[in-house]
């Protein structure tokens, strides 16, 4: 019973230091800090997405893999592949359509980057209760 509370409450604090570090204003502003860990180093740009490695840790400390937590697992990943790939494609291969530029324009609201801790966590608990 503890750790279905426990453990949504530390992937919400991870979810939280992930919005913070990648918080912007519009999704071009959001490469552009991400792919200043890229640019470092690929393994720094893993090691800034925490919530990936907490879903892991917990798949592997509980032993639950159940349809909810494999849907969380599979967001995350597909989340960092399309940023790594929206990153080749800006500042890597140079090559940005204009549709996609119209895109990477877009004011994001400040409410976007705080969907992920609002809805992993609970359904993550979902998942382990």
């Amino acid at each position: 019973m503890e750790n279905t509370l426990i453990l949504p409450l530390i992937l919400l604090f991870a979810e939280l230091f992930e919005a913070s570090m990648q918080r912007s204003q519009t999704l071009l502003g959001v490469l552009e800090k991400l792919y200043s860990y890229y640019a470092k180093n690929i393994f720094l740009f893993f090691l800034i997405q925490p919530s990936f490695y907490v879903v892991i840790g917990i798949i592997m400390f509980t032993g639950v893999l159940n349809f909810s937590i494999v849907f969380i697992l599979a967001l995350k990943i597909f989340d960092m592949f399309y940023k790594m790939e929206l990153i080749k494609k800006v500042y890597l291969e140079r090559q940005v359509s204009q549709e996609l530029a119209e895109i990477l324009a877009w004011r994001i609201p400040p409410y976007f980057f705080l969907m992920g801790a609002g809805l992993y966590p609970f359904v993550l608990y979902y998942a382990l209760g």
